[in-house]
């Protein structure tokens, strides 16, 4: 079986566990605890993204795509970016469903919805990058401290702006470029790089395995 398929049966039982998961919080009263609700539940949810990618991780190899003719390099980008994607949607569907059984405003579902998504691709990528770099364990503790980071910037947005009368997401551009985009900015590009020298030491150890094969 294609490691493609593989992937997608792996993951849909986390997508309808995470939607199943998501019926009981129509019983919750955020009420006046909306920034404690909206903190645990991007938590919580960005937990299942990173166990996810964690499940499927070692999917992500060079068995990708090999009709292509791509070289080893490139498949492996491909497998990795595969699963980032895939957990991404997962986490886009449980994300959704969660929020509006909390009954968020509109606009603070949008708000979890943008936060989860930009910490779970790049939460996935670290993970993938440093499991190829160091190990299981390491990538683990990498896509934690990851999250951890991205959930700190999204707190200190919230303990510093708040939410308005309706529980709507305030926008404020000023805060948002110093309180959160510079650190999701700097989440995105150690992300990237720690993929990229995943690829490039697995590409490595692969091109060296191959004459004696």
């Amino acid at each position: 079986m294609p490691q493609i398929e593989r992937s997608l049966l792996r993951s849909l039982p986390w997508l309808i566990g995470g939607l199943l998961a998501s019926l009981p919080l129509l019983l919750v009263d955020t009420g006046d605890h909306l920034q404690t609700w909206f903190l645990v539940h991007l938590s919580v949810v960005v937990l299942f993204g990173l166990a996810l990618t964690f499940v499927l991780e070692p999917l992500a190899d060079a068995n990708w795509f090999v009709a292509t003719g791509w070289s080893t390099s490139v498949r492996l980008i491909a497998s990795g970016a595969s699963i980032v994607a895939l957990v991404t949607g997962v986490v886009a569907l449980v994300t959704l469903a969660s929020s509006a059984a909390l009954r968020y405003d509109p606009s603070t579902q949008f708000l979890q919805l943008l936060s989860a998504l930009d910490i779970a691709w790049a939460g996935a990528a670290i993970l993938i990058g440093v499991t190829r770099l160091a190990g299981r364990v390491w990538g683990a503790i990498a896509g934690l401290v990851l999250g951890v980071f991205c959930i700190w910037s999204i707190w200190n947005y919230l303990d510093t702006v708040g939410f308005g009368s309706d529980g709507e997401w305030i926008v404020s551009g000023s805060d948002l470029m110093t309180l959160v985009i510079p650190y999701d900015m700097a989440a995105a590009v150690v992300a990237v790089i720690l993929f990229l020298l995943g690829v490039r030491k697995v590409a490595h150890a692969t091109a060296q395995d191959s004459p004696q094969s």
